[in-house]
């Protein structure tokens, strides 16, 4: 069974949707792939534990704190693969950016492959079902295009500057397939 939450963020309307023990999913509203990784009804209860725990997490982060993410109970539904690249975001630390590319390139040392697509990267990060908190926002392309949020580039920028990153590097790209 699958519950679901509601919180109200300055990039817009969260939802948040736990297992009864982890938190399981936070997407933005209007978040492509929103609810995708969950494959049954959720039923709306503000009372599950770690409800409270992300709520205060996400209002510290909006304060302009660096919660620590890794006291969340984290359970993120996705492939092997996906729950690698998951892994590596996970890692990057606040106020930081890093590329589709570096991501590949750790995984392909962590998983002994000689090479690992950057594309393939873009997916799963595109499909993370745990928004903001497993920090996919702080992944851009290579060029320093703000391309590829499911959140919107809007919201990617929003958080981006809210944790203060050096944006004089970084473009909105006028045309492509992620915007």
């Amino acid at each position: 069974m699958f519950y679901s939450t509601a919180y109200r963020s300055p990039v817009g309307a969260l939802t948040l949707a736990s297992d009864g023990q982890s938190l399981v999913g936070l997407w933005i509203e209007g978040q492509k792939y929103h609810g995708a990784a969950i494959r049954e009804p959720m039923t709306e209860r503000d009372g599950v534990p770690v409800f409270g725990a992300v709520k205060e997490w996400l209002d510290g982060y909006f304060a302009g704190e660096k919660p620590d993410a890794s006291k969340l109970p984290l359970a993120p539904i996705g492939s092997e693969f996906r729950q690698g690249v998951w892994d590596i975001l996970r890692s990057i630390p606040y106020g930081e950016v890093t590329t589709y590319g570096n991501i590949a390139g750790k995984l392909s040392l962590k998983t002994g492959k000689t090479s690992m697509s950057a594309q393939a990267v873009g997916g799963a990060v595109g499909h993370n079902p745990i928004s903001i908190i497993i920090p996919c926002h702080r992944v851009v392309g290579a060029s320093g295009s703000l391309t590829g949020y499911a959140g919107g580039i809007g919201t990617k920028r929003k958080l981006l500057e809210l944790e203060g990153v050096d944006m004089s590097g970084l473009f909105v790209p006028q045309k492509g397939t992620a915007l």
